[in-house]
C-alpha cells in the first residue's frame, strides 16, 4: 500500500462528513468548523485526486458518480475505524491494573497495604505480577513496576517509595558462637537466594567470595519464602533491611553485614502510558511515601 498517495486525512474527513450529512453547513456543525472550511477541504481533495466529487451546478451541491464511490468507501472505512477504537477503548477501561514487583516486596509490603487502596477504589480490578525478572511498563501491558535500585532506569520515570539498605542476615541458631569478621567467614554456611535473581551471588563476588567457594551450597527459593527460611536457620540471606527490621529487633535474625542506604524501592512507570487507574494507584503510593516521611 502506497500511503504517500493518500490525501490529507482532514480533507477525507470533511468530504465524508458532507456525504453523511448532505450539506456543507451540517458537515461543518458535525466537525465543529465553518462551512467555508468544509468547502475548502473538499476543493483541496478534488485538486489532490484530479477528479470532481461534487456537482455544484444546482443550488445545493450533490455527489458526482465518483463522489458517491469515494463516499461509500470512506463512510465504511471511518465506521470501521470508529468501532475498532470504541472496542479497544472499552477493553482498556476494563483491563485490570497490572502491577509488577518482586515476590518479597509483594508479600512484605504491598499486599498487606492493598486493602486500603481497594477500599478507596473498589471498582478497579488489580493484577499483581510477583516476578523477580526486570520488565518495563508499557502501553497496553504492565502499568506500574516497583523496583529496587538507585531510581535511574533509561526511558522511564521513577519516584522513591521506600529507602532500604541491603542486609546480610542469618538466624542465631545457624551462626552459633562463630565470630563473623569478614564475608570469607561465611563460606561454610548454606546460602539462600531468591529464585530468578543473583543477589547473594553478586554480594559474595563483590566481597571477594567467588563461585565455588561457598561450601554450604546455595538454596534457591521464591523471595516471599526466603526471609522465613532465614528465620528458620536454613541459610544466610541477602535481603532488604526493611523486611527484617522486626526480626533484628526481636533477635530472630542477626545482622552480619549491611550496605549503604543509597538505594530503595521505586515506583517506575511510563508517564505517557499511565491510565486513570494507574494514576490513582501512583497517587496512593505517593501518599504512603509521604506518611513514611
Amino acid at each position: 500500500m502506497e500511503w504517500r498517495h493518500l490525501p490529507p486525512l482532514s480533507a477525507l474527513r470533511a468530504f465524508a462528513a458532507f456525504a453523511e450529512k448532505g450539506s456543507v453547513q451540517s458537515a461543518g456543525a458535525a466537525l465543529n468548523v465553518s462551512h467555508a472550511a468544509i468547502s475548502q477541504q473538499i476543493r483541496n481533495l478534488e485538486t489532490h485526486l484530479g477528479i470532481v466529487l461534487l456537482d455544484r451546478s444546482a443550488r445545493s451541491a450533490s455527489l458526482t458518480i465518483e463522489g458517491r464511490q469515494l463516499a461509500e468507501a470512506l463512510l465504511d472505512g471511518f465506521s470501521t475505524m470508529i468501532q475498532r477504537v470504541e472496542d479497544l477503548t472499552a477493553k482498556e477501561v476494563v483491563r485490570p491494573l497490572h502491577i509488577a514487583t518482586t515476590p518479597a516486596f509483594a508479600s512484605n509490603w504491598l499486599v498487606p497495604r492493598l486493602p486500603e487502596f481497594r477500599e478507596k477504589h473498589p471498582d478497579i480490578d488489580i493484577m499483581i505480577d510477583p516476578n523477580p525478572s526486570l520488565t518495563d511498563p508499557s502501553a497496553g501491558g504492565i502499568d506500574v513496576c516497583i523496583r529496587y535500585g538507585n531510581g535511574r532506569w533509561d526511558g522511564l520515570q521513577s519516584e522513591e517509595l521506600l529507602p532500604s539498605s541491603i542486609a546480610v542476615v542469618a538466624a542465631p541458631s545457624l551462626i552459633g558462637d562463630q565470630k563473623i569478621m569478614s564475608p570469607a567467614d561465611l563460606v561454610h554456611f548454606p546460602w539462600l537466594q531468591e529464585f530468578g535473581t543473583s543477589e547473594s551471588t553478586v554480594w559474595l563476588s563483590e566481597n571477594g567470595v567467588h563461585d565455588g567457594t561457598v561450601k554450604g551450597g546455595m538454596i534457591h527459593l521464591p523471595g516471599n519464602l526466603m526471609d522465613q527460611a532465614a528465620r528458620n536457620g536454613q541459610g544466610v540471606a541477602v535481603t532488604a533491611r526493611a523486611w527484617v527490621e522486626d526480626d533484628l529487633k526481636a533477635e530472630r535474625l542477626v545482622l552480619l553485614f549491611e550496605g549503604s542506604c543509597e538505594k530503595g524501592y521505586h515506583v517506575v512507570y511510563q508517564p505517557d502510558a499511565l491510565r486513570p487507574s494507574a494514576r490513582l494507584f501512583r497517587a496512593w503510593l505517593r501518599r504512603l511515601a509521604q506518611k513514611r516521611d
